[in-house]
This record gives C-alpha cells, structure tokens and sequence, in this order.
C-alpha cells in the first residue's frame, strides 16, 4: 500500500498490537492511561497521527498536478453549479462536521419499496415527514417504558430515517450553455409531496461524515463504494463493463479499464451526482454534467474568503469564485493529457452503445469530447483527494495518546478505560480511526469469523444476555447490531445492480471474488458455516461524534446518551435480528456515573478545528436548502413553474482560521 507520509510521529509496528497487561503496555501508553485495568488483552490505542493515509498506488498515471487536482476537488465538492438545479452539490449533506445538521424536511420512509412507513400513530412517521420540523420530543424514535432494558413496554416506535434533503423529483431534459440550471420537468411524487406540490426528496439513510472518510475501506452505510475505483461508477471490479477513454494521442482514443486501489472515496463520490434522490434530475449521466461544468468557472456563485487555506492566491478579482475561465482549464493542468486531449468525440446510440466522431453535430445531445466522457474519473480523484485532507487529527484522546498526560480530565480517563473494558465498544470502534471498517483493520483481514446469537436468550445474573451461538463469516466491519428490524434495510445484505451480492462473505461462499478481483481470505473458512449480512451496515468512526447527531444508519437516536443507554440495553432488536447480530451486543450494567463517562470520553474525540471551521476544514460560502415555506392554507409555496420555494441556510465562507462554531441539530450543546 502507498502511503503518504503526514507526522514524523510514524510509527513502524502495528497500532492495534494485542498485548496482555503488561510492561509493554506500561511502556506504550501515557501514565494516566497505565492504570486501565482489563482483563485479558486489550489494544495499544495511538494517537491518529501515527496512520498513514491510503492514496493508490497508481495515482501519478492519472494526476500530473497533485496541487490543481485538490483545487479542483475542493470546488467541485463545494460547487453549487453541480447540482441539476444549481443549488445542489456534495457539501450541502456534509456541511457541518461533514455530516448534516438540517432538522426540517428531513425524514424518508425505512420501506420505500413496500410504500408502507410502518409506524405507529403515535410515532415520527412518513405521512408527516414531507416539510416536517423534527424536535427533541420525536426522539428516541424506538422509545421504551426503560432504557436499560429492551424487553420493556414500547412507549412509541418508528421506522422512519433522519436524512438529507436533496432534490426535487423531476426529469433531464438538457444542458443549457453556461447556465447552472439545466432543462427539466417535474415529475409528480407520491411519497415527498405535501397536498399535491413536490418537496425536496430525502435520502433513505443518515448522512455519515466524510471527515476521516479516507480511512474506510469501503464506504456508504452497505459498503457498496468499493475500494477499487473504476473510473465510472462506485462499484469497482463488480461493473465488468465499465471503460473510460485514453488518447496516448490526441488522434487515437480507446476504451480502457481503470482499477485504482484504495480509493474507495472516489468510487463514493461519483454516486450521489447521479441520484434522483441527492443531487441529480432523473436520466442525467457523467457525461452530461461534464458537459456543463467544463464550461463553468468553478464556484462562480458563492464567496470564497481570500485566506482559503486550499484556494488562497486563486480567488476571482470579485470575491465570487476562482480564476480559472472553467473547469476544463483546470482539468488540464490537474490530469495527464491522455485522459483529455482526444479529439474524437463520443456519440452514444440509441441503443446505448458507442461510436466515435470527428465533429460534434449541432444540437446533438449525444454527443461528448473526450473530457466530458471522462468527467467521472476526474471527479471521483479530485475529490477523494480533497477529501483525503479532511483528517481530524487532533483531539484530547491524540494529545493523550501522544503522551500528554493532561490532555483528557479524570471523567474522561475513566470513560476510556470502560470504553476498552466493561462497554466493549473497542471491539468495533478499534483503532485510531475509532473503526474497525479502516483499511489497517478490514484491509488486513475483509472477512472474519465470529460468534452469533443462536435465538434463544438465557437469563443471567446481569439480564437476558444469550450466551450461546453460532459462528458465521461476515464482513469485516459490518455489523447488524439491532438498531431496527433486518427486513427494514438489509443494507449489506442486498445484490449491486449486477446481480452479485455486496458481501464479500457471500461472494466467498459463491466462488465470486476471483471473478470480481476481491482477494481471498488469508484462513481456511469452513464450507459449513454461514455468511452474514442482512441488515448489517459499517461501522462509523467516533470521531467528532459530538457534532453529528443524530445516530445510527437511520438516524432515530438523539444524544449520545441515548447512544449509550441502547448498548447497555443489548440494543432494541437483537431478538428479532438473532440469526445476524454478534454476541458481543449483550445487557452492560453500565450506571449512571458510568454512562456519563462513556459520553465524556466520546466528546474528547472533538478535533475543535472541525467545531470551527477552521483549516482544512474551512470552506467557500454554501447556500443550503432547508425546507420550504408553507401558505396560509397549510400548502408548499410554489414559483411561476410549478416548483417549491426553498428556503436556504447561509454557510458563510471560512479561511484558514475559520470562524463561530454553529447550532448542532437541534441545537444540542
């Protein structure tokens, strides 16, 4: 693996050493922190500092100008002019600590397929989610008479998702010359409308933080953003098909296959441009995005403050965008020519297959220069490697785990020893990336064995905890730990759009990972032992946790708290789920005191930084939608075309320094 070396802190032996107690723990971890009694083994924890960041290895074949292809990454990440509507890009669902902050508009129903919510009447549900105002009342959404214990009365339950809103549903019609908007039509939406009027459309899962993304192995909540990035989609080696163009000269183009190895942030960032949900008019393709913004001056819309820590020395003479007369100029510069510089252009058939021409015909809609057909390569690198500067690297727990002894408070110290110990929760959030979905822990071993419930709960002296079970195969990272019913969202449990399952355990059990180009495991799996996947999504990083309720793939926990009391409870459907949930999710006894420290050790995982804006983590101004405002008579406020009135939250642009720390959602301190 290639790394990029960041600290002269590197270290040379493996973070997650597993040692017993002893001399080498004395010798490897700060004074304060020596005193953390576990039995057994337990972790060396290192500062995130000492982990090299995963960059393919292969990476200089395509980019030529490592400065312009961040300059790049950055305003196409933050681009408003991205969007179908103009109003759209990757940074509204990530604008605060990465993730998302909106409380209005903001829920999607769990069973879209089934077009049936399932909640309850006294619940959070579907049926008045569309233009909704969450508020602190609606949570937790699976509300018990106790929370310590799973098995008391249901108060209120839900299965709806707290997510992000995106676009209005309508239909591509074309790209407009230098015009952000591009043509389309409305399309009449049966689940996001409010009496007929269609509102922003709501991703069906919780948007989770691209901050320390780079880490993961593979990314989205069901992994489908594979760590092989084809060039084209996010599926890697699965789309078989998938091709780019290569001009060696500019009058000779072929298709070619691309596999770039840990990039799975580029294979997740070219989804969303394309989703009729996110940013995207149904039938828009990379192509025809490329064919707008190659002509677009990147971020022409927004402010961009002149210390920038990214853009700096590139800003436009009037505080609105870069320098640059359009993206294609900074193509160029950012990649080799030979992913550029044919002269043919791409005509696509009617059938969907391909044919090459001399000339663009006028008012030809099929019609692509070698950088529009491209657009998708040049998008998902410059992006991942923008993204792949937004680590948060310095915490309480970094300074901590570096050596300054000061750095946590006792509660804080004494929430990290539960962490290890009685909570168990190192034993998916390991690591200094907090998650065991990282390439240093998943990328070693992408599957595992592990002990399952059996169904049968056996009572014990701490509560119902089932201590027998059965060993399965799963992904590594990717856990069912019983947050809602499995049938609800499989999420790893389900076939990408090429009929072949998205676990890598099921894929082994087919005969399938050769075929794919997925290595082996490295032990012998025995052929009776089951894969599991269903309703198993990856484990997010803990880091910065504090700025990006709410929790979980589906959003319906409010507090870190909350977060807590669900674990010690064993966790809401770990009955229902028993055939996929690990054992390791059983009744805690966590006290009070004890669950408070659990949360304080949480909040020292804060990078303040991220809290402030302030670099890398700054940014150019962003118009957010937020909702729209509804008539007298109850009804969505529509524009002369038929289309709601959004109204917007103003992000002000951030230099280096950054600037105020902003509302949390729901204004959680």
């Amino acid at each position: 693996m290639k790394t990029t070396n960041r600290s002269t802190q590197k270290q040379t032996s493996s973070y997650r050493a597993w040692v017993v107690m002893s001399l080498m723990m004395v010798a490897t971890m700060p004074a304060a922190a020596q005193e953390i009694e576990v039995e057994g083994e337990m972790p060396v924890l290192h500062s995130l500092r000492t982990v090299n960041v995963p960059e393919p290895r292969d990476l200089a074949e395509y980019v030529r100008d490592r400065k312009a292809a961040l300059i790049l990454g950055k305003a196409l990440f933050w681009d408003m002019q991205v969007g179908s509507d103009g109003v759209t890009t990757c940074a509204t669902c990530h604008f605060h600590a990465g993730a998302d902050s909106r409380s209005i508009n903001s829920l999607s129903p769990a069973q879209l397929r089934a077009g049936n919510s399932g909640a309850s009447a006294s619940s959070v549900s579907s049926s008045r989610g569309a233009n909704l105002q969450l508020n602190v009342r609606d949570f937790p959404f699976h509300r018990l008479a106790n929370p310590d214990d799973r098995r008391s009365a249901v108060i209120s339950d839900s299965d709806a998702i707290v997510g992000s809103q995106g676009v209005v549903l309508e239909r591509f019609g074309q790209i407009l010359p230098r015009t952000s908007e591009e043509q389309r039509s409305l399309i009449a939406d049966r689940t996001f409308s409010v009496a007929g009027t269609n509102t922003r459309r709501v991703t069906p899962r919780n948007t989770p933080s691209v901050i320390n993304a780079v880490f993961n192995l593979r990314n989205f909540w069901d992994g489908r953003a594979q760590d092989i990035f084809n060039g084209v989609n996010a599926f890697g080696g699965r789309d078989l098909d998938a091709r780019v163009m290569r001009a060696d000269q500019a009058n000779s183009m072929r298709p070619t296959t691309v596999r770039l190895d840990h990039s799975s942030l580029a294979s997740q960032a070219v989804a969303p441009p394309l989703s009729s949900i996110e940013m995207s008019a149904q039938g828009r393709s990379f192509p025809d995005l490329g064919k707008k913004l190659l002509g677009m001056r990147p971020l022409a819309l927004q402010q961009v403050h002149s210390e920038d820590s990214v853009f700096a020395g590139h800003t436009h003479i009037s505080g609105k965008g870069l320098i640059y007369t359009n993206y294609l100029q900074l193509v160029r510069q950012a990649f080799h020519p030979r992913w550029w510089q044919g002269l043919q252009w791409v005509e696509v058939g009617v059938d969907g297959g391909i044919s090459f021409v001399g000339a663009p015909r006028s008012a030809q809609l099929n019609q692509y220069s070698h950088a529009s057909w491209n657009f998708a390569l040049f998008f998902g690198l410059a992006l991942q490697m923008y993204e792949a500067t937004l680590i948060s690297d310095d915490t309480p727990f970094d300074r901590y785990a570096d050596g300054n002894q000061q750095a946590l408070n006792a509660e804080q110290v004494e929430g990290l020893k539960l962490f290890v110990g009685k909570g168990s929760c190192i034993a998916c959030h390991d690591g200094p990336e907090f998650t065991s979905a990282s390439v240093t822990v998943s990328g070693r071993e992408r599957i595992e064995q592990m002990l399952f419930a059996s169904g049968q709960p056996v009572p014990d002296a701490s509560g119902f905890i089932n201590t027998t079970g059965r060993r399965v195969v799963y992904d590594n990272g990717f856990y069912n730990i019983g947050v809602r019913p499995s049938n609800e969202d499989l999420g790893l449990g389900v076939n990408d759009p090429f009929g072949y399952p998205l676990s890598e355990s099921r894929l082994y059990y087919k005969g399938l990972l050769g075929k794919l180009g997925m290595p082996m495991p490295s032990f012998r799996v025995e052929s009776n032992r089951t894969p599991s996947a269903d309703g198993s999504f990856k484990t997010p990083s803990l880091r910065n946790v504090e700025l990006t309720a709410p929790y979980f793939h589906n959003g319906g926990t409010l507090t870190l708290r909350q977060v807590v009391d669900f674990y010690n409870r064993g966790s809401d459907f770990r009955d229902e789920n028993s055939a996929d949930v690990p054992t390791d999710i059983a009744v805690l006894g966590l006290t009070p005191v004890e669950k408070d420290q659990l949360v304080a050790f949480m909040k020292a995982l804060t990078d303040e930084r991220v809290r402030l804006h302030k670099a890398p983590f700054d940014h150019p101004q962003l118009l957010v939608p937020n909702g729209h405002p509804v008539t007298s008579q109850g009804t969505i406020q529509t524009d002369p075309s038929g289309r709601p009135v959004t109204q917007f939250i103003t992000l002000p642009a951030a230099g280096r320094q950054g600037f105020r720390a902003l509302p949390n959602f729901l204004n959680l301190p």
